[in-house]
């Protein structure tokens, strides 16, 4: 469903808690307009050379602002921009959330499946089905419930610990958790980044210890959804150049700039060579194996990996700052996209369905501390959305249930 009208910008924005909206009380408007704010400094000098706290005012010109400026977290200034808003609160077509670990249970099922029916997604994909008996008591409680169509998981393998024999016994593994109803394999970051082998050393994404699980995943016929490394701007120093500085500073685990943590072009690597060295294998890279924010590079990552696919969860801050190259982009590898949530929080699906559905300008990410800039809509082809959405996911995903997506 769409909801379309007009965005105006208020006349007044309230950018900090010390600027007051409201005119205070016993003052006319003719000596309040007089009055010089509490922070106000009687001039405000200007410099031939930057400084810290100025801002180039004309060419080889800096002044700082005779107010004191507010903090990131407090800034947020209301837009006077008038702009056409098309609020789509529900997919145009079946969507499968092929990145999701949100847990179904007995108790939720009934809640889950009323917001997803809003949000018009049929599927949802918990890639944290675990191994063993906790996966099988999993998969029995969606088989066992009212809506068994709705749910599927994902198992996964414990990396900790990789020695000689290891990758023999994790294939076996895989095999009996696929039995008891997994549909595919995932990956988490540690892979890489934390975990370590029997010897102390950092494991790494192409050991040929974990072949035997890599080649039993490409003989069960399932797909491997794993996640290597993070946003690059988290291996990165966090000041103020950092696009990232406001979530560097609020979780210190996303801080990987030490000399002693593994870098973002090392797993990269690591990462494709695996998949190259397993060809018959389906690969699905967790947040479009971040590329977002370099199209370019991700085109030459899918040209060479042609059993590689990409899911769309939790970078679409990208592609919504490049609207154009990104519709260019998902139109000319169409067939290779997987449509993916992660958190699992209703209220931000419809953030995606705008960027891919509509052609809107200038409106808020949902979560300001992942984007401090606007998003763009990119207006995808109706083709292209019925692929992203559910085609591509039943394609690579022979586990997933292949009704209620309309033909």
């Amino acid at each position: 469903m769409r909801i379309k009208h007009l965005v105006v910008g208020s006349a007044l924005a309230c950018v900090a808690t010390a600027l007051a909206c409201a005119e205070p009380s016993g003052q006319e408007p003719e000596a309040q307009a007089a009055a010089p704010g509490p922070q106000q400094q009687a001039s405000s000098e200007t410099y031939s050379e930057y400084r810290p706290g100025t801002t180039e005012v004309r060419p080889g010109q800096w002044r700082a602002p005779e107010f004191d400026p507010p903090s990131i977290l407090d800034y947020k200034p209301n837009p006077m921009l008038v702009t056409e808003e098309n609020l789509v609160t529900s997919a145009k077509f079946p969507v499968i959330d092929i990145h999701s670990h949100q847990r179904a249970t007995e108790e939720n099922m009934e809640e889950l499946v009323a917001e997803m029916d809003e949000l018009n997604v049929q599927v949802l994909v918990n890639l944290s089905g675990g191994s063993g008996d906790e996966l099988r008591e999993r998969v029995e409680t969606v088989r066992n419930g009212p809506y068994p169509d709705r749910f599927r998981l994902f198992a996964n393998v414990d990396f900790g610990g990789v020695g000689p024999g290891w990758g023999e016994q994790a294939a076996e593994q895989l095999r009996q958790d696929v039995e008891a109803g997994a549909i595919g394999l995932k990956v988490f970051k540690s892979l890489g980044m934390t975990n370590l082998k029997l010897d102390g050393t950092r494991l790494q994404v192409d050991d040929p210890e974990l072949d035997p699980v890599w080649a039993m995943a490409g003989e069960l016929d399932i797909p491997v959804l794993i996640h290597t490394a993070e946003p690059p701007a988290f291996f990165e120093e966090p000041d103020y150049s950092n696009e990232r500085w406001l979530e560097l500073a609020l979780f210190p685990s996303r801080r990987n700039f030490r000399p002693d943590q593994v870098d973002f072009e090392t797993l990269l690597q690591e990462r494709d060579r695996m998949m190259l060295k397993h060809p018959d294998t389906k690969f699905i890279a967790a947040h479009f194996g971040y590329h977002a924010h370099d199209l370019q590079r991700g085109a030459e990552v899918l040209d060479s990996i042609p059993n590689l696919y990409l899911d769309l969860s939790a970078v679409l801050y990208d592609f919504g700052r490049q609207p154009r190259a990104a519709r260019e982009f998902f139109i000319e590898y169409q067939d290779r996209l997987i449509f993916g949530k992660d958190a699992y929080q209703p209220r931000e699906f419809p953030y995606y369905w705008r960027v891919f559905e509509t052609a809107d300008e200038y409106f808020d990410y949902y979560r300001d501390y992942h984007a401090y800039w606007k998003l763009y809509g990119m207006d995808l082809p109706d083709d292209v959305l019925r692929k992203i959405y559910y085609e591509n996911a039943l394609a690579v995903t022979p586990g997933l249930p292949t009704s209620a997506y309309g033909g």
